[in-house]
């Protein structure tokens, strides 16, 4: 069974878990959703390692710039944000490791807005410094 998850910390706020287990079996797809309360994530890769089925993952507070580093590759969004929010994970035959970083804040927050705007919206107060906020900055 694929396993999908989201790290940040705290996660207590999260709903991420109960809402795909839910979606999952709404779309009789075969796989669980964990959170996982990760305080830290210098030790990424090896922490990939120790969850064999895990294949993707999503970053919330406070890991989303934290995790770039340790990435093998990012997506033009991720590399202009400098921040990520999902991360796909390839696991190749000679037991190597790959992790790909995504930042899908960047276009759900254009998508989102692009209806409210018009022509005389040019600036924008951003308050925020974490990952989602500079996605919007760029967007």
């Amino acid at each position: 069974m694929q396993q999908y998850g989201l790290i940040g910390h705290p996660l207590g706020h999260s709903f991420s878990a109960a809402f795909f287990a839910e979606k999952f079996a709404r779309e009789h797809i075969d796989a669980r959703y964990e959170n996982f309360d990760l305080a830290e994530v210098n030790d990424l890769r090896d922490w990939v390692s120790t969850h064999p089925e895990l294949v993707g993952f999503n970053v919330t507070i406070p890991h989303k710039q934290a995790v770039v580093p340790q990435l093998d590759s990012l997506s033009l969004e991720a590399e202009a944000v400098g921040a990520v929010n999902v991360v796909r994970v390839r696991r190749t035959d000679g037991g190597g490791l790959r992790l790909d970083g995504h930042n899908s804040d960047l276009l759900g927050f254009t998508r989102s807005i692009a209806p409210l705007l018009c022509p005389h919206h040019r600036r924008a107060l951003v308050l925020g410094t974490g990952g989602a906020s500079k996605a919007v900055v760029v967007g």
